[in-house]
């Protein structure tokens, strides 16, 4: 196979930057539509980019029934159900603390690959790096405190939210790497499957508000922003931080394995911290942070393999 012409490396920090200030757009967005809108319009403006990419380059998109009913199940773990999520939760907690949620999705991506991808290689360190992150979490949430942590609900959403990268990305791996057709073809028949997803949801949605399917297109009156404002930013969450940014990770994953591409992850909250705190004027309290560190620590350990393990590993992840 040849070798790509930008390190998966490269586009693994971009994939950070990007997907860092995700929250922050989706905040912002908040202030005039509704989470269901956000997930809903940015799986959309992903998926045109991302198949008009598809067709303008002459590519194709994956075929059979079986093919596209593991598709399927990728685009809710992938794309509907974690969009969604981290939408809803950013409704009860802060920007900074729906990204730090992010750090389920290793945890979870090495508890499916136990599942699912029995002889996999996994170490003893890695496991206990991922353990270290899920304490991590748990100082984050002060579950030992009735008064000053996070709220509870909405941190339990970002952290489904991240655990379903995990699954997502650990299903992809077992049942789609054999037909993965490289370039965008992944990236955009799990975002059409994400969207197609995402119709019966938002229709759904719809039905349950007081002004019926006009609750699709309602658009409210921002409270601390420029009217155009949240739809700019859901737009670009759409175009950059989904459409674009899917094509960044199936690189990672194809380059790195899908353990350490989800470990992506891990150094998110650092963009979505730092944004919230600085744009938003967000504030984390003692515990958040010596829990951010933990997970950082652990991010590192994670990612940080032997060599010999890297050759006997790497080769069998990629995919042609």
């Amino acid at each position: 196979m040849a070798q790509p012409r930008v390190p998966w490396q490269l586009k693994f920090v971009a994939l950070v930057l990007v997907w860092g200030s995700s929250f922050l757009l989706m905040k912002v967005g908040l202030d005039a539509l509704a989470p269901v809108q956000i997930s809903a319009l940015r799986i959309l403006a992903g998926a045109v980019v991302v198949t008009g990419l598809l067709l303008a380059g002459g590519g194709r998109l994956p075929t059979g029934r079986r093919v596209w009913g593991h598709l399927l199940v990728c685009g809710v773990f992938l794309a509907a159900a974690p969009f969604t999520l981290f939408a809803l939760s950013e409704t009860r907690i802060t920007s900074a603390l729906a990204g730090i949620g992010n750090a389920a999705t290793p945890i979870a991506t090495v508890l499916a690959t136990l599942a699912i991808l029995p002889g996999s290689g996994l170490t003893g360190r890695r496991v206990g790096a991922v353990l270290l992150g899920f304490a991590g979490v748990v100082t984050i949430m002060e579950p030992w405190s009735a008064t000053s942590g996070p709220d509870l609900v909405g941190f339990a959403m970002a952290l489904a939210g991240g655990a379903s990268y995990g699954i997502g990305w650990t299903y992809n791996r077992r049942f789609l790497a054999g037909v993965d057709l490289g370039g965008f073809a992944m990236p955009a028949a799990t975002l059409l499957t994400g969207l197609a997803l995402m119709v019966p949801v938002t229709l759904a949605w719809a039905a349950t508000r007081p002004e019926g399917l006009a609750a699709v297109t309602a658009y409210g009156e921002p409270g601390s922003s420029p009217g155009w404002l949240p739809l700019v930013c859901v737009l670009t969450l759409g175009v950059v931080g989904t459409g674009f940014a899917y094509v960044l990770q199936f690189d990672v994953v194809r380059g790195a394995g899908a353990l350490v591409g989800s470990t992506v992850t891990y150094l998110i909250p650092v963009v979505s911290v730092v944004l919230g705190v600085l744009v938003l004027h967000e504030h984390l309290g003692a515990w958040q942070v010596l829990g951010f560190a933990v997970v950082l620590v652990s991010a590192w350990t994670v990612n940080r393999r032997p060599r010999s393990v890297q050759r006997a590993v790497v080769p069998e992840e990629q995919v042609v």
